[in-house]
């Protein structure tokens, strides 16, 4: 049994920020059916349609164990001792009658078309029927029909479907064909979809879903959902059970919850474990549907015991399982779309799904599969100088402007770099909004940097908090704030907070990654360094950041795979290489130069392409490493000298290459230096006879 989170513990949601910005509105939503699932990341494979007639149920009966008032939820038709459970009667609490058993059997004509070949299933309205339609073709299609004739919230919500569903058509929502009565009940004629549930794919392998399939599914059917929700409809009633692979698409296939968000009438269906907390008062809204698809995820991909009962409004700790604690990432969407405060959930459909492509490809790639994809709310990395090895927070990347923002054309223009500038530009825009507040304080902080006084910068960060502090731009500019003062615990929160909400966004993560290598917290910079560098190269710091972290640790050959990660077409690729010949040569109380490493390290040379001054720089560097391994006695193989072949190379002939780099230097140098220089040549140089 997973452990409840315990009030009082370090939370994931840090804080509660929002993303409820015009920002939002850049994230578009993908409705086109692909070969692939998640966005063409995830390979599926297509599920094979089976002779609809063995879909059939044998006997039409409901378990005693799925039996409950349709009105109170109260648990009827329950065995007592050796008397077996009724199918029919009245409950005992609200005095509701119920009946289990199927109205239609094989062989019903329904409305003179519809011939019944047998049940298919029982859900929260009723008995779904497989029948062929005898006026057209012969075609499967699908029964619905009311819980009992008795009921009137049933009979509520099949008007109600009877009004507006017959407009949705989208192609993963089943197809509504027709509405019909017979013998004084009605029912709806849906399109047949053949193939399995989440729910049958989950039961079938008896283990929880990998979390980038289980994403994958979903992410399917995301576009569904925002067209259902922007045309004012909640599907209500969304879990594993509700929506079907049919070959190589997803399908929603119960229409029977869904309700206009306006509707204050109607009984609303959900179930219980999947249904929003805040449904039974407030009703059902946006957020209370991505709430379900949530929940979804958490039971598709974990051992989830206890989701209808004790978590039933709440997540496990995550340190409950394992595939939580492997990737927090998912966790946090999970999280996040559960909050139960509605307002701390994604924004809508789009939003989500955004986020969740980008914890997806942070899943793939821990797998070893990089797939990056450009951010649409943050600009690449700002690192001015690729040679530089160290930690600048001036290298983050920043929010891009909202462009639904009134000032964003007049901020597009305003292109100097000159913190000072910068200011006096802004306070020429034409609109003082959000983002030209967000830009004052980025100058402010830049501006502080430069004269090491960041009292302005403060006073500004805490008059926009006062306004806007639920923004996540404000508690990302709040924590590069923290990071420049060196006040790593403010920064690791603010950047937590940034993360909580867009988990699926490796810019946080980077900030994390700094923030905590710079307050020595070497294992979580390896750990954020590590997921950003794995799935999206292009952020050359975390590469780096992951080479410096190793490297402390005597790691010489990870901290060569990671300054190996930064892409041949980056700028700082020749400063990568570079810092991983330097991991292979230069001395580390824990980690002693061997051969190999030498050797490594001279082949990297070789193929380096930089200036000729600091190309022999690092062959000195290697070539020291290598005299002071002859004088241990341990021999050194040609190749340290830039030769191919087989043999070893004696210190006579690693005296010569070392005086060679050194005299290359010192013709690049002049002054002092120059003169240093020279001395090192001739003090390398082999002595000789005379």
């Amino acid at each position: 049994m997973p452990r409840p989170r315990v009030n009082g513990s370090s939370s994931i949601r840090s804080s509660a920020l929002s993303t409820r910005t015009g920002a939002s509105g850049r994230s578009g939503s993908r409705g086109q059916t692909r070969r692939r699932f998640g966005g063409g990341l995830v390979e599926i494979a297509p599920i094979v349609q089976a002779d609809p007639a063995t879909a059939v149920m044998s006997a039409g009966e409901v378990p005693e164990s799925k039996r409950y008032c349709a009105k109170c939820g109260t648990p009827v038709g329950r065995s007592r001792g050796d008397r077996p459970g009724r199918t029919s009667g009245f409950c005992a609490t609200c005095g509701e009658s119920f009946n289990f058993t199927p109205k239609l059997v094989k062989g019903d004509l329904v409305a003179g078309q519809y011939e019944v070949a047998g049940p298919l299933a029982h859900g929260g309205l009723g008995w779904i029927y497989l029948a062929v339609d005898k006026n057209v073709s012969d075609r499967w299609v699908v029964l619905k029909g009311l819980l009992n004739s008795g009921d009137e919230d049933a009979l509520a919500a099949a008007v109600a479907e009877r009004r507006f569903l017959a407009e949705v058509e989208h192609p993963n929502i089943v197809k509504i064909y027709n509405f019909v009565e017979h013998d004084g009940a009605g029912y709806i004629v849906m399109e047949y979809v053949g193939g399995k549930s989440l729910k049958d794919l989950l039961k079938a392998a008896s283990v929880p879903l990998p979390v980038d399939q289980a994403l994958a599914y979903v992410l399917e059917i995301m576009p569904a959902f925002g067209y259902l929700h922007d045309r004012g409809l909640i599907f209500c009633d969304f879990k594993p059970d509700n929506v079907i692979q049919s070959g190589d698409q997803m399908r929603l296939i119960d229409l029977g919850g869904v309700v206009h968000i306006d509707d204050h009438e109607s009984a609303l269906y959900g179930t219980i474990g999947y249904q929003a907390p805040e449904m039974a008062t407030a009703g059902p809204s946006i957020a209370s549907d991505l709430y379900t698809i949530g929940r979804t995820l958490a039971v598709l991909t974990t051992d989830f015991r206890g989701y209808q009962s004790t978590f039933k409004e709440s997540l496990p700790d995550r340190q409950s399982f394992d595939v939580y604690v492997r990737h927090e990432a998912f966790y946090r969407l999970v999280d996040r779309a559960t909050s139960a405060d509605p307002a701390d959930r994604f924004v809508d459909a789009a939003e989500m799904t955004d986020q969740m492509l980008g914890v997806l490809r942070q899943v793939l790639a821990a797998g070893g599969e990089a797939r990056p994809a450009p951010s649409k709310l943050f600009t690449g990395e700002l690192r001015t100088d690729p040679q530089s090895d160290g930690v600048r927070w001036q290298d983050l990347p920043t929010p891009m402007i909202d462009l639904g923002d009134a000032a964003a054309a007049f901020l597009a223009s305003v292109t100097v770099t000159d913190p000072a500038e910068v200011l006096t530009l802004l306070g020429k825009a034409p609109h003082y909004t959000l983002e030209v507040r967000l830009r004052e304080l980025r100058a402010h902080i830049d501006l502080g940097a430069r004269t090491g006084r960041f009292d302005e910068a403060a006073t500004f960060r805490t008059l926009l908090a006062e306004s806007a502090g639920a923004d996540w731009r404000v508690a990302w500019f709040d924590g590069l704030l923290a990071l420049a003062t060196g006040d790593h615990v403010r920064a690791r929160d603010r950047f937590d907070a940034v993360w909580s909400v867009l988990p699926g966004e490796l810019a946080p993560q980077l900030a994390l990654g700094f923030t905590a290598e710079l307050a020595g917290d070497r294992d979580a910079a390896l750990t954020h360094y590590d997921v950003v560098s794995r799935t999206d190269p292009a952020y050359t710091t975390a590469a780096a950041g992951l080479a410096r972290c190793r490297l402390a640790a005597g790691d010489r050959a990870g901290a060569v795979e990671a300054y190996n990660r930064v892409p041949g077409t980056s700028s700082a690729y020749s400063g990568s290489q570079v810092g991983a010949i330097r991991a292979l040569v230069r001395p580390h109380p824990s980690a002693r130069v061997d051969v190999d490493a030498l050797t490594t390290a001279a082949q990297l040379i070789e193929r380096l392409t930089v200036e000729a001054a600091q190309l022999a720089a690092l062959r000195a560097e290697l070539l020291e490493q290598a005299l002071g391994t002859l004088t241990t006695g341990v021999k050194v193989p040609v190749a340290v000298l830039g030769r191919t072949g087989s043999g070893t190379a004696g210190e006579r002939d690693v005296r010569f290459a070392l005086e060679a780099a050194y005299r290359e230097m010192a013709r690049a140098a002049h002054g002092p230096e120059k003169i240093r220089l020279v001395d090192q040549a001739n003090a390398a140089r082999p002595r000789t006879r005379t």
